[in-house]
């Protein structure tokens, strides 16, 4: 779910945002290379050589970072379990990946686990520095948000359809009582919005909310985070740990992926909800607490119970209060409105930023796709639409990622030797990013979106008449001519498209160009 949006979205100027990037790669001369483009950019420089590494060091709690450069292809974790397990935490961190091979799709998945942007192997230092660049206007959109969400109440929730109508009423319910709740849903539904606002709108509104991912957390950690210990209880213990139990006491405890805990925390988990009482490791006496217990699971825990991974008396004492949270791709009716509060949210954030609108084809594009991450994943897309729009329009072609699994669009193939290297959606809407990013680095003025297409998408017609008015049918020079005519105008004068979709080669094009005195720059001219 998402928050009201905050009036005060202050200055650009005003705000900072740190220089410091994690360049994770496997390849020695590759980290050199980048690092070295870095540097002479101005970033201050992190290296790490494998994903494990910068995965602990991204997941510290201030780690003071605002990008990461993840190349994709590693031994042991690569790039896109790193991507996956970042988006599990809920990172907000801007990635930019870089691959070398695997092609458009391994670039798509990438880009659907939360990648912000992506390069190709070998990067040129210029594509790198506008990849930064971008990344760090996402940093610096995040980082003026506002900072917690936990006095937000269901009337904070944006939702339209009547699913999220319904998950909103046993919501408020809830909320009036002290019941152990869980919400079961997809990861990135909004199941720690929706606890946020059962505890905003309770009798304990003014007491601690403290959230545990227990997905996240090392298994032989588990027990220590979430029961605390004393100074001296193992090895490395130098101080006494509270635990986030007794952090909570009196207010409420957030359990996400309450699924994946150990069968033998789930024990002390049991006797803490039974008995109100915890056993700190290394303490004699157990301590009493009182918490607001709300769980959250993306699994199916009857299924997980059968299987033996989740104890069926634990499953009986939390499921008491179940509210499932759909899928966004089940309520599509929300889309609309989750997109222009994104958009309204991030584009304020930007001092001086003003989109207007939303593109009638680009809201279609948004609501056509099912969204397997989510709101987290329509928020990241929207976050990343914002970053690069120059005009005051969102639209289609900002939203490559969404695009690819769109039938009837396309991305362009891959290739070392491309000077942008990057995604290009090929759709009558107008040029694709690759071509946006170039000449945003050019002339950061410029905006070649807004222009509307020469054709309508679809006229109802062929787009080239075959037959004379007499009832002939033309001449096949007549009907090549128009045919090459229109697809200039359509793909925009971009010849290698034109080509490709023409079927011929680019001497063969500008041959023909050159027979029926076609200008490329004015194709609708009549031939000389």
């Amino acid at each position: 779910m998402v928050r009201p949006l905050d009036d005060s979205t202050g200055n650009e100027e005003t705000r900072s945002v740190s220089k410091r990037i994690l360049i994770v790669d496997d390849d020695p001369v590759q980290r050199r290379l980048l690092k070295a483009a870095a540097e002479k950019a101005g970033y201050e420089v992190e290296l790490a050589n494998e994903g494990r590494s910068a995965l602990a060091r991204l997941v510290e709690p201030d780690h003071e970072l605002a990008a990461v450069v993840l190349d994709l292809m590693m031994p042991e974790m690569g790039g896109l379990e790193v991507l996956e397990r970042l988006s599990a935490v809920g990172s907000t961190i801007p990635v930019v990946v870089q691959t070398g091979q695997g092609g458009i799709e391994t670039v798509v998945k990438a880009m659907r686990a939360g990648a912000f942007d992506f390069v190709v192997k070998p990067v040129s230092p210029e594509r790198l520095t506008l990849a930064l660049g971008n990344a760090l206007k996402a940093a610096r959109i995040t980082s003026s948000q506002i900072p917690s969400p936990r006095h937000v109440g269901f009337n904070g929730i944006v939702a339209a359809s009547p699913a999220m109508e319904r998950v909103i009423s046993l919501g408020k319910r809830a909320a009036a009582s002290t019941i152990p709740v869980v919400l079961e849903g997809e990861s990135g539904v909004g199941k720690e919005m929706i606890a946020h606002a059962i505890q905003s709108e309770s009798i304990r509104r003014n007491k601690p909310f403290v959230t545990v991912n227990c997905g996240a957390i090392p298994e032989n950690l588990v027990e220590s985070i979430l029961f605390g210990h004393e100074k001296g209880a193992f090895t490395g213990a130098t101080e006494r740990h509270a635990g986030k139990f007794t952090e909570a006491d009196g207010g409420t405890l957030f359990l996400d992926e309450v699924g994946e805990l150990p069968l033998e925390i789930q024990v002390k988990l049991l006797r803490a909800v039974q008995m109100g009482e915890i056993e700190t490791v290394g303490s004699r006496m157990p301590r009493k607490v009182d918490i607001r217990l709300i769980s959250a699971t993306n699994k199916d825990l009857i299924e997980e119970v059968k299987a033996g991974r989740f104890r069926e008396d634990l499953y009986y004492r939390l499921n008491v209060f179940p509210i499932h949270v759909p899928a966004l791709r089940k309520r599509k009716e929300d889309i609309p409105q989750l997109v222009r509060h994104f958009t309204e949210r991030f584009a304020g954030a930007i001092g001086g930023k003003r989109i207007r609108s939303i593109a009638p084809d680009a809201m279609a594009l948004l609501t056509a796709h099912d969204w397997p991450g989510n709101i987290r994943e329509l928020e990241n897309a929207i976050h990343r639409a914002i970053v690069l729009c120059d005009g005051e329009t969102l639209t289609a072609d900002l939203f490559p990622q969404i695009a690819a699994q769109i039938p009837g669009y396309k991305l362009d193939g891959l290739e070392a030797g491309d000077e942008t290297q990057a995604v290009s959606l090929q759709a009558p809407q107008g040029p694709g990013l690759a071509q946006r990013e170039e000449a945003a680095h050019a002339d950061p003025t410029a905006d070649p979106v807004l222009a509307e297409p020469s054709f309508p998408v679809d006229t109802g017609m062929p787009a080239v008449n075959a037959v004379t008015p007499e009832g002939e049918v033309r001449r096949l020079a007549e009907v090549e001519e128009e045919l090459i005519r229109f697809a200039l105008s359509f793909y925009r004068g971009q010849m290698s498209e034109v080509a490709r979709r023409l079927g011929i080669g680019r001497s063969t094009l500008y041959r023909k160009l050159k027979d029926y005195a076609i200008n490329p720059d004015d194709p609708d001219q009549e031939a000389a």
